[in-house]
């Protein structure tokens, strides 16, 4: 038969000139490419002799070689598999993403024997054409096994190929790739360069499960006549796709370090395997201490995804949400939907299925280590307890899960943390809320104001030092039926069981201050909403406090910090009813008709508050002069 000349579908040119111009962002994915395809041919050649033992065919050797010749510019990429036959080759290269793999599944499932038969890569024609990037001129050579005869194909990527028949043409498939000159400004590299060669096979293909040779250079030292060994370049071991007993700690922690560049061996290893209409495997690391950028905007978050072994994309974000982006390592998908360039993945019901199966699979073992190694999850909680409790806020439907592994401070303990269940356990009777304070250190709050009430009736009190705690404290509100309610926010009544003596008492107390609350509530209108006597104060004169459904002070500069406008909220006063200066005070409002100086007595009083919960006051010159002025007059 003579060769023939035949022209490329409409489709097929156009995605020629895409793959030639635009579609791959990295023109080293064509090695990739090639590599997956002969992959693919090997195992549709094991598995119809699986299937028909008279097809006469070698699979004693099966495997994937590379051969490039650099006198001649040409890189080969060849297989011993299942070839194509004359007629296939001009059907599936000659029109677009036409592999066959997708009728062979077909056929096998519809013979009953379709064991094993997931592990085939589709999409052969666009893989095929990707060559183009880098060649001038691409021939294929192959034969079908048990067929005597091959056929060579032949183009230069413009509007037609040539088709003839071989009659020496080995079993399986090889292509041949006349490469265009090295252009590194144009990421076109060597591609005969051995190097090269070794750094993409081991980026891309190196849990591949057939063995990839090299042969060596032409031209390189021989020993007599004996030809030199090829060089396998892939280690063929997907660590996650053998059981667990198969695998040495030190082959995971080696992978860990190789993914999340850490010369240190991970904290804990997590494995999944699902089964079912949509298979994956897993295997995911948390990091023993977090990065030194984990805070940044241009941190790098994601898993490594593979498609059966073959590498797609470094950082896939759509795998894991924000919140658990310390976590590293692999994902290896049985099938996904992916683009022409494998590059960008589809969002499709697949991927959330993922996402959400890692997701409680993370969470689940961090559970586990706090129950079961709480010195491991102490060092987790440490390093990454911080990020963790942002999916408080984003991730409403893991919300329990993270409040289940997740433990604050509190003045339960000096050093220990506790949990919300344990904290639920040990609250007092007729207590009905989980209470907690905000601040930038655990000094901080155990010497604010706040505090003083709780401390005296030893109520315990949650200590949360981290920006984010204002934030999900307030997105959360309750747990287990208790309202988390800030011990600086709201009117708390700490008297509510008092006998008739106590209740009569405060009252007292209330009318006697009601002039004085009212007074200063006008002098000081401008920074204050309200003026109250307080039922948390025990020590201090006075302090400020937020309404109930009022920001915070740092939750207002957090969300200025980030761009956004947020209105100053006036705040509330407390008085100390008990306290000498509050009754000084009061004493002198009710006996002084010139109250130009209780002025001023009021504005400190207030100041003394804001600092002494750490802020500062709205204007620190004035205050220094009125405390000069004090503290001269006390001498």
């Amino acid at each position: 038969m003579p060769a023939e000349t035949l022209e490329f579908q409409v489709e097929a040119r156009q995605l020629l000139q895409l793959m030639i111009h635009s579609v791959y962002s990295n023109k080293d994915v064509f090695l990739r490419e090639l590599v997956s395809n002969a992959s693919d041919a090997l195992d549709k050649l094991r598995l119809e002799k699986l299937r028909d033992d008279s097809l006469d065919a070698d699979v004693s050797d099966l495997h994937i070689e590379i051969d490039v010749d650099k006198d001649a510019r040409t890189l080969t990429v060849r297989d011993n598999g299942i070839g194509m036959s004359y007629d296939e080759v001009g059907q599936l290269i000659g029109t677009i993403a036409n592999s066959g793999t997708a009728q062979f599944l077909k056929e096998l499932r519809e013979a009953k024997d379709g064991a094993n038969t997931e592990g085939l890569i589709g999409q052969f024609g666009v893989g095929f054409y990707s060559g183009f990037m880098v060649a001038d001129e691409v021939t294929l050579v192959t034969r079908r096994a048990g067929e005597t005869k091959g056929t060579r194909w032949t183009s230069r990527g413009e509007d037609t190929y040539t088709l003839e028949p071989v009659d020496d043409a080995p079993q399986g498939t090889s292509v041949t790739l006349h490469l265009k000159p090295a252009d590194p400004e144009n990421q076109l590299h060597d591609y005969t360069s051995p190097w090269k060669i070794r750094e993409i096979v081991k980026r891309y293909s190196d849990f591949i499960t057939w063995p990839i040779r090299m042969v060596p250079e032409r031209g390189s030292d021989t020993d007599g006549d004996k030809a030199p060994e090829p060089e396998t370049l892939n280690s063929m071991k997907a660590l996650w796709a053998r059981s667990r007993d198969e695998v040495l700690d030190d082959e995971y922690h080696d992978l860990y370090k190789h993914i999340a560049h850490d010369w240190r061996d991970p904290l804990e290893t997590i494995r999944l395997q699902t089964e079912g209409t949509f298979e994956f495997q897993a295997l995911l690391f948390l990091p023993e201490h977090a990065p030194y950028d984990l805070f940044t905007r241009d941190f790098k978050r994601g898993v490594q995804l593979y498609v059966k072994r073959v590498f797609i994309m470094d950082d896939c974000e759509a795998l894991l949400p924000q919140y658990l982006r310390f976590v590293k390592g692999v994902v290896d998908a049985a099938d996904l939907s992916l683009n022409v360039s494998r590059e960008i993945l589809q969002q499709d019901r697949h991927i959330e299925m993922m996402r959400r199966r890692l997701t409680k699979k993370v969470l689940s073992t961090v559970k586990d280590l706090m129950a079961k190694n709480p010195d491991k999850y102490a060092t987790f909680w440490r390093e990454f307890g911080t990020v963790l409790k942002e999916g408080l806020v984003t991730d409403p439907e893991n919300r329990d899960a993270i409040l289940a592994v997740s433990s604050f401070a509190s003045t339960h303990h000096d050093s220990e943390p506790t949990t919300l269940k344990s904290y639920v356990e040990r609250m007092k009777d007729g207590q009905e809320d989980i209470y907690y304070l905000t601040g930038e250190s655990r000094q901080s709050i155990e010497n604010s104001p706040h505090m003083e009430a709780f401390r005296d009736r030893g109520i315990e009190v949650l200590l949360l030092t981290d920006p984010v705690d204002e934030v999900w404290a307030d997105a959360v509100g309750e747990y287990e039926g208790k309202k988390l309610r800030s011990v600086a926010k709201g009117q708390i009544d700490l008297d509510a069981e008092e006998d008739d003596e106590g209740e009569g008492e405060k009252e007292k107390q209330t009318e006697d201050f009601a002039a004085l609350l009212g007074w200063m509530k006008e002098q000081l209108a401008e920074d204050i909403k309200d003026v109250r006597l307080s039922s948390r104060l025990t020590v201090s004169p006075a302090c400020v406090v937020s309404d109930t459904g009022d920001l915070t002070p740092a939750l207002e500069n957090m969300y200025r910090a980030m761009g956004q406008e947020v209105p100053d909220a006036k705040r509330i006063l407390e008085l100390n009813p008990g306290h000498a200066l509050v009754k000084s005070i009061n004493q002198a409002y009710q006996e002084r008709e010139d109250r130009t100086a209780l002025t001023d007595s009021a504005q400190l009083l207030y100041d003394l508050a804001v600092l002494a919960e750490g802020g500062r006051p709205k204007d620190p010159a004035r205050f220094v002069r009125l405390m000069a002025d004090r503290l001269e007059r006390a001498l």
